[in-house]
C-alpha cells in the first residue's frame, strides 16, 4: 500500500490528508498554531498516521503543503529590514505606485505602506533602454560602495530591480552577483528572475514582495525539509504555488511571492478535478473557510489565470488598495467573510461583518480561548446550525455561554434580540459572498447564471446554500471531505511551473528568432525545476501563452494557444485566438487595428495525477440520528440531523435538515432538496420559488 500526505496551513485551521493507493482518505483538522506553524503541522500530521495507523517511513508518495506562512508576513508585517536598489532616479517608484486610487472620491484614501522605507532605497548609476541597449553598465567602484550602504543599514534583504531589466537581465544580474559575494549573509534577488515584465511599479512591488518573505520562507522549508527527514518521510516536500503548479521547496524558497495564494490554489485545483470526474464542464467554487471565503470560476474544467494580483489590501478587501504581485496565480476573488469574521455595529448603527478576523487566537467567542466578539461560527451556533458537543467530532466542545455573552452585547448594540442578531449576520455574510462572486464573474464576462456551486472549506457547506439562490446556481455540490478539499487538492494536482517573460513586439513584424531563444530560455528553467521536483523529462509537457493586445492599448488579454505558435510560425491563428478571446471578453474586436504580444507565457507542468474515488456512501438509506431546534429560517423548528455516513447512493432528504461529519456540516434550508450521487457528493437543488 503506497500513502501520500498533503498538509495546507491556513489562517484558522490546519488541514491533513493522507491517501492510500486504494483512494481512501484519512483526514484531521486542528487550529493553526501562528507562533510556529510546524508544531500544528507536525501535530496534525501525527494525528492522522495514529489514526490510519501507519508509520512515517510508511508514506513513500508524495508530501505536498500548501502555507500561509508568506501572506502572514506581509500582513503581519514580521520580515526582517529589506532594502530595494532601483536605477538612480526611481528612488520613489514605491511611494508613487501607479498613481491609480481605487476611490476617485476618498480624501482619506489608504494604501499599504511599501514593505521597503526610503532609507532603505538606494539608486544606482546604471541604465538600460527600452530595447534592451545597455547604455550605462554597472561600475565596480560604485557596487562596492553600495555594499558597504547596505552592509550599514542593517538590511537582511535586497531586491533590485533596475529600469527595463526584463528587457535585458545583464546589469541586473552582475551587480546582484557581486553584492552577493560581498554580503555573503544577505538574502538577494532580482525583479528580473522574479517578474521580467514590463511597468516598473509592479515589477517592483513584486520583486521587493520576493526579498522580504526570503529570509523566513527559505529557512521555514528548509526546517521543514530537515524535520520530515528525521522523522522518517522518504521524499523531501513539494510546494503548492499560486498558479496551482507544484514544484520542490528549494525552488519554492527562492520565490516566495509564488506561494502567496497557495492554499486557495489548491481548493480551486480540486474543483477541478471534481469537475472533471462529475462531467462538469462549467461551475463556481466555492472556499469558506475560518478567515476568507473564496470564490473561483472553473470553465472547461479549468480554472481562470490571472498574472496580476494582491496582496494586504488595506480597503475591505477592494482592488487597487494593495501590493500588486505580477506573477501568475489562480483568478480568485477573496472576501472577509470566513467563520471568524468578527461582527460589528458601525457608526450609523449598521451591522458590518468582517474584514477583521478572530483567527485561530483566540478566535470565535465559542472556541473559548478568550475571544469576546460575536463572529459568523458563533452565529452558526446560535442558530442551531451546528453542536456544541459535536464540533470536530466532538473533540474541541464549543462555548455556547460565552457565544450568548457575545451575542448579549451586539444584540443590545443593534436593539434586537441575540437571534435577530444572528441571523442578520448569516445574511450579511451570505449577501457579502454572493455579491463579490457577482463581481468577479462579470468583470470576466461569464454569466454566473446557472453555473453550480461547488462548496467547500469548513464553513462553506453551511453557507452555500444561500448563496446560491442569490447567484440563481442550478446546484450545491458539496464533495466528501469537503472541509479538508485545499488539502486535497495538493494531491491531485501535476508539478507544474508557469513562467513569463515581457517582450514588446507588433504581430504584423515578428522575429522570430528572438521568439524562439525566449521560450527556449522559459522552457528550460522550467523543465529544470520541475526535475528538481522528481519529475521524468519524458512526462513533462510544455504550454505556450502570450498577453496580447491591440496597439495603443494599456491593458492586456491573456490567451493560452492551442499549439506552440514555433512549430508552424503561424501567427495568423494567434491573431485569430486572441481576437476570439477578445470578443468574448468584450463583445466587440477593432479588427482594423494590429495585435500586439506584450508578455509571454510558459507553462511546463508533469503528468495528471489519477485517483480512484475518495467516498465510501452507506449500502443502505441512512435515518436522521435526531433533530434540534434551529433558528436560521424561523424560531424554534424542529429540523432533522443526519450523520453524513450513514446516507447512502441515491437517497434523497429533504429540507429543512442538517448533515454532519466531523469536520463541517451542511445545511439544506426549506424548499431544498439533496441527493447523495454515486461520488458520494451533496447534490442539492431548490425548488423555483426559492429563487424567486
Amino acid at each position: 500500500m503506497s500513502y501520500s500526505l498533503a498538509v495546507d496551513i491556513g489562517g484558522t485551521f490546519t488541514d491533513i490528508v493522507l491517501r492510500n493507493s486504494d483512494g481512501q482518505l484519512t483526514v484531521d483538522k486542528t487550529l493553526t498554531t501562528h507562533e510556529d506553524l510546524l508544531s500544528g503541522f507536525f501535530g496534525g500530521v501525527q494525528s492522522v498516521l495514529k489514526k490510519a495507523g501507519v508509520a512515517a517511513s510508511d508514506v513513500d508518495g508524495v508530501v505536498v503543503h500548501a502555507t500561509t506562512v508568506v501572506t502572514n508576513a506581509l500582513i503581519e508585517r514580521k520580515g526582517p529590514p529589506t532594502a530595494l536598489v532601483v536605477t538612480e532616479g526611481f528612488r520613489d517608484v514605491l511611494a508613487i505606485r501607479n498613481e491609480h486610487r481605487y476611490d476617485m472620491y476618498d480624501p482619506q484614501i489608504e494604501f499599504p505602506e511599501p514593505l521597503v522605507p526610503d532609507e532603505l532605497t538606494f539608486g544606482f548609476r546604471e541604465r538600460t533602454l527600452a530595447d534592451g541597449t545597455v547604455l550605462v553598465e554597472p561600475v565596480a567602484d560604485d557596487i562596492a560602495a553600495l555594499a558597504d550602504r547596505l552592509r550599514n543599514s542593517g538590511a537582511k534583504a535586497v531586491a533590485v530591480c533596475f529600469v527595463n531589466s526584463f528587457a535585458n537581465p545583464a546589469n541586473e544580474a552582475a551587480v546582484a552577483a557581486e553584492l552577493a559575494r560581498q554580503l555573503n549573509d544577505v538574502f538577494i534577488c532580482t525583479s528580473s528572475d522574479v517578474a521580467p515584465q514590463i511597468r516598473e511599479y509592479p515589477r517592483a512591488s513584486t520583486a521587493t514582495v520576493n526579498a522580504y518573505t526570503m529570509p523566513i520562507s527559505q529557512p521555514y522549508l528548509r526546517r521543514l525539509s530537515d524535520r520530515l527527514r528525521t522523522e522518517g518521510f522518504g521524499n523531501t516536500p513539494l510546494i503548492m504555488l499560486s498558479s496551482g503548479g507544484v514544484v520542490g521547496a528549494e525552488t519554492a524558497g527562492r520565490n516566495p511571492v509564488r506561494m502567496i495564494e497557495s492554499g486557495p490554489a489548491a481548493g480551486a485545483l480540486a474543483a477541478c478535478h471534481y469537475a472533471e470526474i462529475l462531467g462538469i464542464d462549467r461551475l463556481m467554487s466555492f472556499d469558506m473557510g475560518g478567515t476568507t471565503a473564496k470564490a473561483c470560476l472553473i470553465e472547461n474544467r479549468t480554472p481562470l489565470v490571472t498574472g496580476l494580483f494582491e496582496v494586504d489590501r488595506r480597503y475591505r478587501f477592494k482592488e487597487g488598495s494593495g501590493l500588486p504581485v505580477t506573477v501568475p496565480s489562480i483568478d480568485l476573488i477573496e472576501i472577509g467573510a470566513g467563520g471568524g469574521s468578527i461582527a460589528h455595529v458601525d457608526s450609523l448603527g449598521l451591522l458590518k461583518v468582517g474584514p477583521e478576523s478572530a483567527g485561530s487566537n483566540p478566535g470565535p467567542a465559542c472556541y473559548g480561548r478568550g475571544g469576546r466578539s460575536a463572529t459568523v461560527t458563533d452565529a452558526d451556533l446560535m442558530l442551531g446550525l451546528i453542536d456544541a458537543d459535536n464540533f470536530l467530532g466532538g473533540e474541541m466542545k464549543l462555548d455556547r455561554a460565552a457565544t450568548e455573552a457575545a451575542f448579549a452585547e451586539l444584540a443590545g448594540a443593534l436593539g434586537g434580540t441575540p437571534v435577530q442578531a444572528a441571523r442578520g449576520i448569516y445574511r450579511v455574510v451570505t449577501e457579502a459572498m454572493a455579491s463579490a462572486a457577482r463581481s468577479h464573474a462579470t468583470d470576466r464576462g461569464v454569466d454566473y447564471r446557472g453555473l453550480p456551486l461547488f462548496a467547500f472549506g469548513g464553513a462553506g457547506p453551511l453557507h452555500a446554500c444561500g448563496v446560491a439562490e442569490l447567484l440563481q446556481s442550478s446546484s450545491v455540490i458539496v464533495p466528501p471531505q469537503s472541509s479538508v478539499l485545499s488539502a486535497f487538492g495538493t494531491l491531485v494536482t501535476p508539478v507544474r511551473l508557469d513562467l513569463v517573460r515581457s517582450d514588446l513586439m507588433r504581430l504584423d513584424g515578428v522575429a522570430w528568432e528572438r521568439v524562439e531563444r525566449i521560450l527556449a530560455d522559459l522552457e528550460k528553467e522550467g523543465r529544470s525545476a520541475l526535475t528538481e521536483a522528481g519529475c521524468a523529462p519524458a512526462d513533462v509537457r510544455v504550454l505556450i501563452g502570450a498577453d496580447m493586445r491591440y496597439t495603443g492599448q494599456q491593458n492586456e488579454v491573456t490567451v493560452m494557444f492551442d499549439r506552440d505558435p514555433r512549430e508552424a510560425r503561424d501567427i495568423d491563428a494567434c491573431v485569430a485566438q486572441f481576437a476570439e478571446t477578445y470578443r468574448v471578453l468584450y463583445g466587440m474586436n477593432p479588427s482594423h487595428v494590429p495585435a500586439e504580444i506584450v508578455t509571454w507565457r510558459v507553462t511546463v507542468q508533469g503528468p495528471a495525477i489519477r485517483f480512484h474515488s475518495a467516498g465510501k456512501p452507506a449500502s443502505a438509506p441512512g435515518k436522521p440520528k435526531g433533530s434540534r431546534p434551529v433558528h436560521a429560517w424561523q424560531d424554534g423548528q424542529a429540523v432533522p440531523v443526519y450523520e453524513r455516513g450513514d446516507l447512502a447512493v441515491g437517497q434523497t432528504v429533504t429540507g429543512p435538515c442538517i448533515i454532519e461529519e466531523r469536520e463541517t456540516t451542511t445545511a439544506i434550508p426549506p424548499g431544498w432538496v439533496a441527493t447523495i450521487d454515486p461520488m458520494g457528493c451533496i447534490v442539492a437543488t431548490a425548488a423555483p420559488a426559492a429563487h424567486a
